[in-house]
């Protein structure tokens, strides 16, 4: 009797240093995966930043300048160019040329025609 609690005993206590070796070396694995998500995530802010100083360096005004007198041949704004507000013609009216014609052949819409059902308006 006393054999067969003594191999329970120490089967129980193999059993329970294998499951707390397990626990440890689980959190040991969770643990390096934390700290490589960690390093993951720092080289992606370095990435972003970097990206971030090579558009600040793209979009310098002076850079877009060069650029748009080399490839789009612009001239510098002259001063004739210029103009105030008040100087700038009226707008014209716009024109409506298929209403004027519809209208010239009697066929122009009256307030009265748009009766609900089909009916027709009375006559005075």
């Amino acid at each position: 009797m006393w054999r067969v609690m003594h191999i329970v005993a120490i089967a129980a206590l193999v059993a329970s240093a294998i499951y707390v070796y397990s626990v440890k070396y689980k959190t040991i694995l969770w643990s390096e995966k934390i700290v490589e998500t960690r390093h993951a995530v720092e080289r992606e802010r370095d990435a972003i930043n970097v990206l971030r100083a090579e558009y600040a360096i793209l979009t310098r005004p002076e850079r877009l300048q060069a650029l748009a007198d080399r490839q789009l041949g612009m001239q510098p704004l002259a001063l004739n160019q210029i103009v105030k507000a008040a100087d700038l013609p009226e707008a014209q009216p716009k024109i409506d040329s298929i209403g004027r014609k519809i209208e010239s052949l009697g066929l122009s819409a009256t307030p009265s025609s748009g009766l609900a059902g089909g009916a027709t308006p009375s006559t005075r």
